[in-house]
């Protein structure tokens, strides 16, 4: 094997590297979406519990100081 066809065979193996490293980062990238979307749909979850608990609290603590105020 000469050098020419050393440097053909490496340049074959480098394109077929980045050709399975772009299937997998498309993989990747599709997955990431995925996560994405499932994390913001998650946090809208918690925030609304969130709200419901500052809302509850506040809540009792408004009808403790009605109810000392009242005694």
């Amino acid at each position: 094997m000469d050098n020419e066809s050393a440097a053909i065979e490496a340049l074959n193996r480098i394109a077929e590297h980045e050709k399975e490293c772009a299937a997998r980062w498309g993989e990747a990238a599709v997955e990431l979406r995925e996560l994405k979307e499932t994390t913001k749909t998650h946090a809208r979850r918690w925030e609304k519990l969130a709200w419901l608990l500052v809302a509850t609290m506040l809540s009792c603590a408004v009808t403790i100081v009605m109810g000392i105020a009242n005694v």
